[in-house]
Order: structure tokens, then sequence, then C-alpha cells
């Protein structure tokens, strides 16, 4: 994948990650979930469509709650490692390879459709009328996103310094708390009705933190072999030398929920 205002237009390749993805992404909190609950969104026999699924991490952890999912993703890597999760665990989760622009579905169909960790990758202008056709009246677009923290916590901080030593190029770094990216163009079909940030401490392992490193944009998906051993082996020397076996990293939660017009 090439988008020219993300990583100065360099390539990268979520298929690449999917393994690292499968074991080490599955890491929101609580917190997280409880807060679209509350929103009642999800939930209840409600039918939701979740772009840019990836493993299947918000289905699969939701799914108890009732909501009947539909997972799409455009790298088919990622889907197969969502319906292995899904199948392991007696899921019936609907997941399909697709990029978001192509999904299609019979106008009012979704009571919600999710985007977690992916709005920026999305082409708004193809999205913004094809969502809101697909959803039903009052339906529901809710984008969320949790980041790490890396002014705040010393260890997040110096794995960015080591993702940017062997990937210069990767845009992702120096995150601070902010509202969630909304294009304008979902705003002619959408209203934004509720906003939120606030902050979550993650507990990781050096392995489990180690993992979720290369399985970002800026590692896993993106370096060449010989680039990702030497990450490899400077990251965890970093780990060993600084973090204890088990530790919390400072990460934050921001939402938005967009009602159809």
């Amino acid at each position: 994948m090439i988008i020219n205002d993300i990583d100065n237009g360099n390539a990268f390749e979520w298929g690449n990650t999917s393994e690292d993805y499968a074991k080490y992404r599955d890491i929101y909190p609580q917190e997280f979930y409880q807060t679209i609950l509350d929103l009642g969104l999800c939930r209840d026999g409600q039918h939701v469509l979740d772009i840019g699924t990836g493993t299947g991490v918000l289905p699969r952890n939701m799914y108890r709650y009732g909501a009947k999912w539909v997972g799409t993703d455009i790298t088919e890597n990622q889907i197969l490692q969502a319906k292995r999760l899904a199948a392991e665990a007696g899921m019936d989760i609907d997941f399909f390879t697709c990029p978001a622009e192509n999904v299609d579905y019979p106008d009012g169909t979704f009571d919600v459709i999710t985007a977690c960790q992916c709005i920026w990758y999305l082409d708004a202008k193809v999205i913004a009328p094809k969502f809101a056709k697909m959803l039903k009246p009052n339906g529901k677009f809710l984008i969320l996103y949790m980041g790490w923290l890396p002014y705040e916590d010393p260890i997040a901080g110096k794995s960015e310094e080591i993702i940017l030593k062997y990937n210069p190029n990767w845009s992702s770094y120096g995150d601070t708390v902010k509202p969630v990216y909304v294009p304008d163009e979902l705003l002619q079909f959408f209203d934004i009705v509720n906003r939120m940030e606030f902050r979550v401490d993650v507990p990781f392992s050096q392995e489990g933190w180690h993992g979720r490193m290369r399985a970002c944009r800026g590692v896993g998906a993106a370096m060449n072999d010989k680039q990702l051993a030497a990450w490899n082996e400077e990251h965890m020397k970093m780990l060993m030398e600084n973090a204890p076996d088990n530790f919390m990293v400072k990460h934050y939660i921001s939402l938005a929920e967009l009602q159809l017009i």
C-alpha cells in the first residue's frame, strides 16, 4: 500500500505483519470496549460492519455482547488470521477481503459501522456516501483509535527512537492526546454527536511490547529483512536494559461517534 501523505509515500504491507498482529495486537483494555457499550453501540442484536478489521480484534472482543458482526479488510493475510481466531473461539463472524471503498451492501443494512485504527487509510470521498447509504436511519459511524504516548512514557519513547533509526520515513511518531481524525467529507452525511479522549495504562511483558512494536506499520509492515533483523536485536536489547519483565505503557483512547443526518 502506498499513500502519499503517510510515511513519505513509502510502501507498507500489513500482510507481512499478520502473524505478529494476530498474536500481539489484541491489547485494548476493557475500558475501550466498555466505552463503546456505554454509547449503546455494537451490542444487543445490532448489525455492525467493521471496516479495516485486521485480525478481527474489535468484533471478536465484542462478540459476546450480542451484535451480529461483519469484518472487512484489504489484506488477505489479515482476514485469514481473523477467520482462524474466530473459528477457534467458536464465533460466527463474517470476514472477507475487500478494500473499504469497494464494500457494497443494500441500503439500510447496518445499525453501526466501525473504523478502528484505520480512518486515515480510507478514501473519504468514496466511503462517505457509500457508508451513509448502507446505514439504517439514525445509524452510527464510530471512529476509534488508541495510541501510546512517547513523550510521557520512557519505554514508548525509546521504542520510537529505534524505529526511526531503521525507518526514518515512518510518520506516526510523536503522538499526543488529541481528537481522532474525522475527514471533512464525512460531515456532508453525518453529524458528530460525541467525541472523547481519555488516558489508559496498558500492561505488557517484554515479549508482548516487542511483538506489538514489530506489528506496527513502521516496522514489520515496512522494513526489509536486514532492517527488521537489526531492529529486532536493538529493540529487544533496549527492553532488557530498561524495562522489567512486566510493565505498563501509557496510552490514550480517542473516538468520534457520528450519526447519519
